[in-house]
Parts: structure tokens; C-alpha cells; sequence
């Protein structure tokens, strides 16, 4: 039985996430907590300390051949098949009141799982989840068919009508930077519009999910609905993409392992949709609020340890306002405080993984050898405890006299690492900006709107912000141009991408 004295949780955590720690977490499938077939387990790892915080099951192909065969017996089922579009509603408003009901557990989970900052996880990772559930869960009765005018042939009197139907099976694979918010950014619509679903979440970070799949069964979704099958991307999501009875995949991630869900998919064709890298240019004009914009250009790539697909990466300032902007900017980034966490001081806290803190650190070395300077950051803190002693923890990083030609530029670092450059010309900034395989997002800072609506549309990229940086809002759709994605995420438009559009005629002649 694992013990709390053998785990690495705070002694501050209350009883009720304490207990759940605890566990050894299986698999959900069918409406039933079990063990994988192989009886195998991973461990889940605090990153504030690098010590154990919890014992998860490892899935593999046998339980995904279960957790598929489950999602297909709900389908079928009157409880799921034939349930009211209103009642589809109900049922994810439910979930909505129960994800804020636990809004202070899901978070601390959240935040001891992933490293975040406790504040950051309540208010966006458990407020984006809530928000995303209550928005879909009033469009299963407003997502309608239409009635099209046709011009037969031989003067046929024919009637046409769409009709939207689900999908099917979603096997959703999501990551480890946003885990319960990015698995709500597919269980939302992919629920909404009656598809059922085999969800695997990050092997870094799957607590929060399996928290909030018992809230899926409390709020009383059929069994099967959700499934949820932990374990290591290369088997288990390898085995979801690849599954012949799974309709379609929804997957977040880098664009190297969207390739591969890419591949895998093709056997049976099923619909792919993909939230991929980014690498955006942060863009400020010279008649910008130098200390506006050091402020939001901090918190555009420290925000979530610079772990966040649309971290504002790539600062490009124009040459009058640059020393100043970097003066204060610079000046900002010392001064985050950067520690566990489930500390409610702590601004930024450790990375992911010891893993993603050394691809960090060889970036930083790679910009330094190529001739970038660094400015500020690329070390540990100092006057951590000792007892995040294993953490992985790494300073706000800023490097300057950066080009082009350099890794730290041009390729996704996923890290607290942010690259200044210093612009003169319109076009040359253009085309700098567009100068990347990846097109997520952009910001703009001008107090010129004409000139920021023309760089918008000059942009090459999914989500451009103006005077604001990192909003998302589950009615506006989020997505990328080129290597960033296919597809959409929210929004009206992703409702397309988990239903199948059936074309309906009738000849009344």
C-alpha cells in the first residue's frame, strides 16, 4: 500500500488529495476502474522535488483494444444512442458544477503533478475547464442541419435536407503542459455532439484527468462514454491512433509526433485533427509602452514555464524602444519568483520533467555557442529549500543578439527561454515573423491600429493578438497555419470535426 510518507506530497495537502494520491490509479474503462491486463504500473513524478507522487497503471494494446471495444458498445446504447440533445447538456453543465465544486483539489493536483503555480492551475487550467463544458454543453440542440434550394434535372421536386451525426469513436491523446484543460478541449465538443471516447492523457501528468473522469461518472454519463487508458505515448497512443475501430484522433503535441499520429491514421483513414508546435513572434512597434510590453511580453513566455504551444518566444522590438523594452523586461524576469508549485508565493515554477529541463539547457547552450548573449537567467534559482534539492527548476532565461540562423530561433524550445531581436523595417519584420516552419499565433503592440491590422493580416498564423497576448475563449476558435496544426480547436467551427454531415433527399414529385 503506498503511503504518504513515501510519496513526495506536501504536508500542507489536505486529506481528500492526499487520499487520492495514495491510490494506485487505473485504467477507466467501460464505467469501471481496473488494472492494465499487464498488470504493469509507471510512476508519476513531483517536479519540485524529481521524487515519486504517484503509482499509475500501464496501459498497453490489449487495453486499448478494451477501452476502444467499450466506446463502441456505448455508441450503440439507447442510454447514450438515443439520449435528447437537451439532456446531452445537462449532462456536461453537471460536469461544469462538479469541476468547480472540486475547483481547489483539481487544482492543487494539478499543480503537484505538473509544477505549475497552484493560482495558475485554479484559474486556468479548472476555469478553462468549467468554461469549456458550459460552453458546449448548450449547442447539442442548437447544432442544426439546413434545407438546401436545388435545380434537379427533369423537373424533379426534390427536398434536401443535412443532418449532423456523431462521429464515432475519438481517440483523443493530449499533453502534459494544460493536461485537464487540453482533455476538456476535446471531451467538450467531442461529447456535445454524441461521440464517445478513449482518451490517454500524457504519461508525465495523468492525475488530473483521472480525477476528472470520476467526475465524468458522477455527473452520470453512460459507461464507455469516456474511457481513459495511462501509459507511455509510443505504446498506448501509438495504439490509439493506429486502431481501426476508432473514427478519428484529436491529438496535441509536437509536430514531430503529429507526424507519426499522421501515419498511423492512414490505415483506416480516420479523420485526424492536430494542435501542434509553435515558435510566435512577440511584435512591438515603436510607439508601444516599453513597460507595458516588458510586462506582457514576460508574462507571454514565462506564463506555465514557458511550456505553453503559443509562448510568445520570438520578441521583435523595434530598434528605438529595444533597450528600453529590454531594460525593463530584463528587470521583470529577475525578479519572478520562481519555486514549488503549491506555494501561493511561487510565479513560475519547475519544469515538466528532468527530460524537458535538459532539452531547455541544451538550447540555452546551443544559442550561446552560436553567439547569443545571455541577458539574464539560464541557471537554477537560488534559496530553494533543500528539499526541492531533485527539482527541476530553471530560471526566467532571456538571450539577446540572436538571428535567424540560430537553433534558438528558428526550432520550438517548450521552456522559459525567450529571443530578442531588433527591427527597423516593416517588411523585414514581416517577413522575420513569417520566417518559421510553425504558424500558432502572434502578438502586436501599437497604439496604431491601422498598422496592426495590416501586420494581422500579413501574419501567417492561426490567432493574432493585438495589445493583449495568451487569450482563449471556448467560443473563438484556436488553431494553426503550416506546421502547427490541422483543424481548429472551440468555437463553432470544431463541431464539424466531431460529426459526420449527412445530405438527406427525397423525391416529392
Amino acid at each position: 500500500m503506498t503511503t504518504v510518507e513515501s510519496l513526495s506530497i506536501p504536508a500542507s495537502t489536505p486529506g481528500e488529495v492526499a487520499s487520492f494520491l495514495t491510490r494506485e490509479h487505473g485504467l477507466f474503462i467501460g464505467g469501471r476502474w481496473q488494472p492494465s491486463r499487464s498488470r504493469q504500473t509507471l510512476v508519476s513524478t513531483n517536479p519540485a522535488t524529481g521524487r515519486p507522487l504517484a503509482t499509475l497503471a500501464q496501459g498497453d494494446q490489449a487495453d486499448v483494444d478494451a477501452a476502444v471495444t467499450a466506446a463502441r458498445a456505448a455508441l450503440a446504447n439507447p442510454a447514450w444512442r438515443d439520449i435528447t440533445p437537451l439532456r446531452r447538456g445537462e449532462l456536461l453543465h453537471r460536469l461544469a458544477e462538479l469541476v468547480e465544486a472540486y475547483a481547489d483539489e483539481l487544482a492543487l493536483i494539478e499543480s503537484l503533478d505538473n509544477g505549475k503555480p497552484v493560482s495558475v492551475a485554479r484559474a486556468v487550467d479548472v476555469g478553462t475547464t468549467a468554461k469549456l463544458f458550459r460552453y458546449f454543453a448548450g449547442w447539442p440542440s442548437k447544432f442544426e442541419g439546413a434545407t438546401i434550394p436545388l435545380s434537379p434535372r427533369d423537373g424533379l421536386r426534390i427536398l434536401n435536407y443535412t443532418v449532423h451525426e456523431p462521429i464515432g469513436v475519438v481517440g483523443a491523446i493530449v499533453p502534459w503542459n494544460f493536461p485537464m484543460s487540453m482533455a476538456s478541449w476535446k471531451l467538450a465538443p467531442a461529447l456535445a455532439m454524441g461521440n464517445t471516447v478513449v482518451l490517454k492523457p500524457a504519461e508525465e501528468t495523468s492525475l488530473s484527468t483521472l480525477r476528472l473522469a470520476e467526475l465524468v461518472e458522477q455527473a452520470g454519463f453512460p459507461p464507455g462514454v469516456l474511457n481513459v487508458v495511462t501509459g507511455a505515448g509510443s505504446v498506448v497512443g501509438a495504439a490509439i491512433a493506429a486502431h481501426h475501430g476508432v473514427d478519428k484522433v484529436a491529438f496535441t503535441g509536437s509536430t514531430e509526433v503529429g507526424r507519426v499520429v499522421t501515419a498511423a491514421a492512414l490505415g483506416n483513414m480516420k479523420k485526424v485533427s492536430l494542435e501542434l508546435g509553435g515558435k510566435s513572434p512577440h511584435i512591438v512597434l515603436p510607439d508601444a509602452d516599453p513597460v507595458a510590453v516588458a510586462a506582457a511580453a514576460c508574462d507571454g513566455i514565462f506564463f506555465n514555464q514557458g511550456q505553453t504551444c503559443t509562448a510568445g518566444s520570438r520578441l521583435y522590438v523595434h530598434a528605438d524602444i529595444y533597450d528600453e523594452v529590454m531594460s525593463a523586461l530584463i528587470d521583470r524576469a529577475r525578479r519572478i519568483v520562481v519555486g514549488p508549485g503549491h506555494d501561493p508565493a511561487t510565479q513560475m515554477g519547475p519544469l515538466v520533467s528532468d527530460r524537458q529541463l535538459a532539452t531547455v539547457a541544451d538550447y540555452i547552450e546551443s544559442g550561446l555557442a552560436q553567439g547569443a548573449v545571455l541577458a539574464t537567467g539560464g541557471m537554477r534559482p537560488h534559496g530553494l529549500d533543500d528539499s526541492y534539492a531533485g527539482g527541476y527548476f530553471l530560471e526566467p532565461t532571456v538571450l539577446t543578439e540572436t538571428t535567424h540562423a540560430m537553433r534558438v530561433v528558428r526550432e520550438e524550445i517548450f521552456g522559459p527561454v525567450l529571443v530578442a531581436m531588433r527591427w527597423t523595417e516593416v517588411d523585414d519584420l514581416i517577413d522575420m515573423a513569417n520566417d518559421s516552419p510553425y504558424g500558432l499565433s502572434a502578438g502586436i503592440w501599437t497604439n496604431d491600429l491601422t498598422r496592426a491590422h495590416r501586420l494581422a493580416a500579413a501574419i501567417k498564423a492561426g490567432t493574432v493578438w493585438i495589445n493583449c497576448y495568451n487569450l482563449t475563449d471556448p467560443a473563438s476558435p484556436f488553431g494553426g497555419y503550416k506546421q502547427s496544426g490541422w483543424g481548429r480547436e472551440m468555437g463553432r467551427v470544431v463541431l464539424e470535426q466531431y460529426t459526420e454531415t449527412k445530405s438527406v433527399w427525397v423525391n416529392l414529385t
